[in-house]
């Protein structure tokens, strides 16, 4: 069945398409509805055409493609007869699987628990655990739980207890916050999904960083919202007192001329790149935005992962905090500092839009699993200093250790290096990110291919490096990294020149 809340358009699947690079294959040239039809195969097994997307009519995608009818016709018959594309006569045509296919591949999705051990892990950005700390605040959060156990258990809003913890660590942070601020979630994706679904119509346009977030872009495109990208200013990006991440004038020109419903940004040690946006920046964004009647959504889930940043050096306050004038939602996560089995997240917002996405809620999921919100609350109390110390702790060292054993065995690699986060954004040169990830699937190394970060398929030549291999691992992972890139460069390398080549045929 389609998927009809997913429709591609002619413009954007011909993006799509620029970026879908089949290997090279012996013999004659190959027919150019063969070449568009690997290529539509390519993006949905990757996972970058979500199964069930509405296709472009022929007679739009032949016009898009400055191809002829016939070729796009034959292209989609093809894939027809493959299992990749279903159609019904007045309805259009979707993507779909071949029956007993493989789901698309993903990297960004956990391994399942029967491949660990033998799949290095390079795709999910997540922390393990922080022992002991987590068991203790489990032990105690039992002890609570009977309290809370002779009710239904169901908070809209969330548990008094976290609620009051989370707006404490705002107003540490320099962002004064009450509890009736605060939206207690199942994960920082329920938090961004309750919001898109409230602030973001179909066709609406959102601004994103470029790169930024893959799974919200997935997540907004799916929503039919129209993505604006904006990238960010060239060169380094480091700390809150280096050159300026963000390209002010960009921003200024599409908050301008595009008018976004909404802004979605990371500027605390951003995923991918792990850049930190100064305050001034933010402010001056915030205040474009104003002027545009944008919605400001800013994703705090990596702020409190500053492993690069010296103790001395104060850290930006909450870009909440420094335009009250501005709509600002935040939306932030115990996944990252605490633990992504804490499915722990949360919305700051003005009071009456957390009334309205907890009346939204409850046709969803009603409420977060009281013994999380329970866990959650007690380590963002008086373990949060020494828990944050052990992450913070971790991820230096794995840091650079990875910067060391990259510079030696992939020198061609490069990399800005960040001041916190979960990961390295890694040039690779003239190798293919989606060619190097296509070949870890077949090698056990899952790595996520930068045009995963980018609307439309951009960042082709990068991709995510995270920072979650214990540091004794990484020359290890890195040896298997540096085997899997010889292995995809002969089957996947391409240079410059072909870069601006039109559809192959």
């Amino acid at each position: 069945m389609a998927d009809w809340h997913t429709t591609v358009t002619p413009p954007a699947l011909a993006r799509l398409l620029a970026t879908a690079r089949l290997p090279d294959a012996p013999g004659p040239r190959r027919p150019a509805y063969r070449t568009l039809a690997g290529q539509i195969r390519l993006l949905v097994t990757e996972g970058r055409l979500p199964v069930g997307a509405r296709l472009p009519a022929e007679r739009e995608l032949a016009t898009a493609l400055e191809l002829s009818r016939t070729t796009v016709a034959t292209a989609y018959e093809t894939l027809r007869a493959e299992g990749y594309l279903r159609s019904r006569r007045g309805a259009g045509s979707w993507t779909a699987l071949p029956e007993g296919a493989p789901p698309p591949g993903d990297a960004l999705h956990p391994v399942p628990p029967d491949e660990l051990g033998r799949t290095l892990d390079l795709g999910v950005a997540a922390l393990p655990a922080p022992q002991p700390f987590l068991g203790a605040a489990a032990a105690r959060a039992v002890e609570q739980l009977p309290h809370y156990a002779a009710g239904h258990g169901h908070y809209p809003t969330g548990v008094p207890v976290l609620r009051e913890a989370v707006a404490r660590r705002y107003t540490e942070r320099g962002l004064p916050t009450t509890p009736d601020q605060i939206l207690v979630t199942t994960g920082a994706m329920g938090a961004l999904h309750l919001v898109q679904r409230a602030l973001i119509g179909r066709g609406d346009r959102v601004a994103v960083e470029a790169p930024s977030y893959a799974h919200t872009l997935q997540a907004l495109r799916i929503a039919g919202a129209r993505l604006v990208p904006v990238p960010y200013a060239p060169g380094p990006l480091p700390g809150p007192s280096g050159p300026a991440p963000w390209d002010l004038a960009e921003w200024r020109r599409v908050l301008r001329g595009a008018a976004p419903k909404v802004a979605y940004v990371i500027p605390d040690f951003h995923n991918p790149t792990g850049a930190l946006v100064g305050e001034e920046q933010r402010r001056e964004l915030l205040a474009a935005a104003r002027a545009a009647g944008s919605v400001v959504l800013v994703d705090e889930t990596t702020a409190e992962l500053g492993w690069g940043v010296p103790e001395s050096e104060p850290l930006p306050r909450p870009a909440a905090a420094l335009d009250r004038a501005a709509q600002v939602v935040t939306v932030g996560s115990a996944g990252k500092l605490l633990w992504g089995g804490l499915r722990i997240g949360w919305v700051r917002a003005a009071p009456a839009l957390v009334r309205r996405l907890a009346a939204d809620r409850v046709y969803s999921d009603v409420g977060t699993p009281v013994l999380d919100q329970l866990i959650a609350a007690d380590l963002l109390g008086e373990p949060l200093t020494a828990v944050r110390t052990h992450q913070l702790d971790r991820l230096r060292a794995t840091a650079h250790t990875f910067a060391a054993a990259l510079a030696e065995r992939l020198p061609d690699w490069t990399f800005p290096p960040p001041p916190g986060g979960l990961s390295f954004w890694v040039s690779t040169g003239a190798l293919s990110g989606a060619a190097l990830a296509r070949a870890g699937e077949r090698d056990g190394i899952r790595i996520a291919a930068g045009n995963r970060f980018g609307s439309d398929g951009a960042f082709e030549h990068h991709v995510r490096i995270p920072l979650t291999v214990p540091a004794p691992a990484v020359p290890d992972a890195v040896r298997r990294l540096t085997a899997l890139a010889a292995r995809a460069a002969a089957g996947g390398r391409y240079g410059p020149a072909d870069q601006d080549q039109p559809l192959a045929v």
